[in-house]
C-alpha cells in the first residue's frame, strides 16, 4: 500500500529516458510514484537499475489497474510515447501517442488532478510558422513524419475539450526541443547527438557531423535548441507545484547552438584532442533537414520560471561524467 500522506504522481514512460529521471527526483522530493511502461523496459536498462519505481504497471494494464485498486493520485505526468521520429506504424502511433493520451486526459479529468504531457517540436514541421508556442498556429502547424503527425494530433484534440470544458483540474503539454544527458542509451539511433559523440569518441577517437549543403551555412553550423534533461525535470516539478493552470509550451532554452559546439564540448569534457570530420546529410532526409530550431521561452518565463538554463558546456561535462560510469 502507498503512504497517502505523501503525495503520489502516475508517471507513464516512467523507464524512459526523461521518465526515469522525473521518478528519481520524485523521490528526492519525497513523492511516491507509480510507474509506468512497457514492464520489460524496467529490467533491461542497466543506467537506470538504481532506480526506485514505487509501485509498476504495465502500460498494457494500466486502465484495469486503475479501474480495480482506484489509487489516490495527485496528478498524472505522461511521458510515456512511440519517440522514434522514423516510425511509420500509423496504428501503433495512434494508439500509443494519441488514444492512449486520451484516456490518461479523461482519468486526469474525472478525478480532478493536474495532467501533465509531452508534446514535440516535432510538431512544428519545416518551421515554417517559426518556433513560437502561441497556440494560434498550432492548427497551421504540418509536422514532416508521423510521430510529429501522432503529436500534433493530440495537442489539436486537447485544445478542443478545453474549448467544451473537459479538462483535468490543471493541464499542460510541453514542445521538448532537443533534450540531452544521462539516460538515454537505450534510445539507440534516435538519443542525442550527445550520447552518439561520446560513443564515437570512444570507439574512434573522432566525432563526425553532417555537412551543411546550404552556401549560407559553414560545415557544423547547423544550429538546434539543446536541452538538458535536469531542466526538463525541473520544469515539470514547477508546472505541477505552480501550478501552471493550461496550455501548450515550449520546453527548451531559448537559445540555439551550433553542433559543432557541441562535439567541441564533448571532447573537452573528456580532455581529447578534437577530431571532427564531416559526411554528406543523407539524401533521404537531406531536404528535410532542419538547419536550425530555436525555441521561444517567453511564454513559460511569464509564468514564472525564472530558473536559468544549463549552458550546452556544462551540461555535456555533467552528463560525459555519467556515460562514464557505463562504458
Amino acid at each position: 500500500m502507498l503512504n497517502q500522506s505523501k503525495k503520489v504522481y502516475l508517471v507513464t514512460g516512467a523507464a524512459g529516458f526523461i521518465g526515469a529521471r522525473f521518478v528519481e527526483s520524485c523521490h528526492e522530493k519525497g513523492i511516491h510514484i507509480i510507474s509506468v511502461d512497457k514492464k520489460a523496459h524496467f529490467s533491461m536498462r542497466p543506467e537506470k537499475s538504481h532506480i526506485d519505481y514505487g509501485q509498476i504497471v504495465d502500460r498494457a494494464h494500466l486502465f484495469a489497474w486503475l479501474d480495480l485498486e482506484h489509487p489516490v493520485v495527485d496528478a498524472v505526468v505522461h511521458l510515456g510515447a512511440v519517440t522514434d521520429t522514423r516510425a511509420s506504424d500509423l496504428s501503433l502511433l495512434s494508439e500509443l501517442n494519441t488514444e492512449y493520451s486520451k484516456k490518461l486526459w479523461n482519468y486526469a479529468k474525472k478525478i480532478e488532478i493536474p495532467f501533465i504531457y509531452a508534446s514535440s517540436a516535432a510538431t512544428y514541421g519545416s518551421g515554417a510558422y517559426g518556433y513560437q508556442d502561441d497556440e494560434r498556429f498550432i492548427p497551421c502547424l504540418q509536422p514532416l513524419n508521423a510521430y510529429g503527425d501522432s503529436k500534433q494530433k493530440f495537442d489539436l484534440w486537447a485544445l478542443e475539450q478545453e474549448k467544451l470544458g473537459q479538462v483535468p483540474s490543471s493541464w499542460v503539454g510541453f514542445k521538448f526541443f532537443n533534450v540531452y544527458g544521462f539516460g538515454e542509451r537505450h534510445k539507440g539511433f534516435m538519443s542525442s547527438v550527445v550520447l552518439h559523440a561520446f560513443e564515437e569518441i570512444q570507439s574512434q577517437g573522432k566525432v563526425t557531423l553532417f555537412k551543411s549543403h546550404r552556401p549560407d551555412v559553414a560545415h557544423g553550423d547547423q544550429k538546434r535548441d539543446f536541452v538538458f534533461v535536469d531542466d526538463v525535470v525541473k520544469v515539470l516539478h514547477f508546472a505541477i507545484e505552480k501550478p501552471i493552470r493550461r496550455g501548450i509550451f515550449n520546453l527548451g532554452t531559448g537559445k540555439a547552438r551550433a553542433f559543432l559546439d557541441l562535439a567541441k564540448a564533448v571532447f573537452k569534457a573528456l580532455d581529447l584532442p578534437e577530431k571532427i570530420q564531416f559526411q554528406d546529410t543523407p539524401l533521404e532526409i537531406r531536404q528535410q533537414y532542419q538547419y536550425f530550431t530555436q525555441a521561444t521561452m517567453d511564454r513559460l518565463r511569464e509564468e514564472g520560471f525564472i530558473d536559468p538554463f544549463t549552458t550546452l558546456e556544462s551540461g555535456v561535462e555533467q552528463s560525459v561524467q555519467r556515460f562514464l560510469l557505463f562504458v
